[in-house]
């Protein structure tokens, strides 16, 4: 099953909060009320992005956490990088090459590292802007079918 682990599903959802309030500096107590995750998950989930700079940080009793650029320049695919442990891919061998015994005969490594293209392009081409607003119904089943994303991102 393909899936993001919890801890970046958390971290999108952190994110995806702040970016709907651009000039705001939040706490991790402050965070921890409002999404009702505990506040150690907050905490690494927040250090994680602030080490690949997604957020940035302000010290001091007035401190907190923002988002590090607009929300148009932050890509689904950078939050997964930044929180997940491994390199994405769908195999082994289309994360990491040499971690397969079968890598050199395999018939099937170039239609893999395909798809894992085409979904890592997705992922490159939603940006956090896009994940701020539920989507209607009938827009969300269009997105499905046609995988557009609604915001053009301008990564950075």
């Amino acid at each position: 099953m393909l899936r993001v682990s919890k801890l970046t599903d958390y971290g999108t959802l952190v994110l995806t909060h702040m970016a709907g309030f651009p000039d705001h500096l939040f706490s991790v107590a402050e965070l921890t009320q409002i999404l009702h995750l505990n506040a150690p998950t907050i905490s690494k989930v927040l250090k994680a992005l602030g080490r690949h700079e997604l957020v940035s940080s302000v010290r001091g009793a007035r401190g907190g956490y923002a988002l590090a650029r607009p929300a148009t320049q932050i890509s689904v695919a950078q939050i997964i990088d930044a929180l997940e442990d491994q390199p994405f891919g769908l195999t082994e061998c289309s994360a990491t090459a040499g971690t397969c015994d079968i890598e050199g005969d395999c018939r099937i490594r170039a239609n893999w590292q395909r798809i894992n293209t085409v979904v890592r392009r997705v992922l490159d081409d939603v940006c956090l802007a896009d994940m701020v607003e539920p989507l209607p119904p009938a827009t969300e089943a269009r997105m499905v079918r046609h995988a557009t994303p609604a915001i053009k991102c301008t990564p950075q």
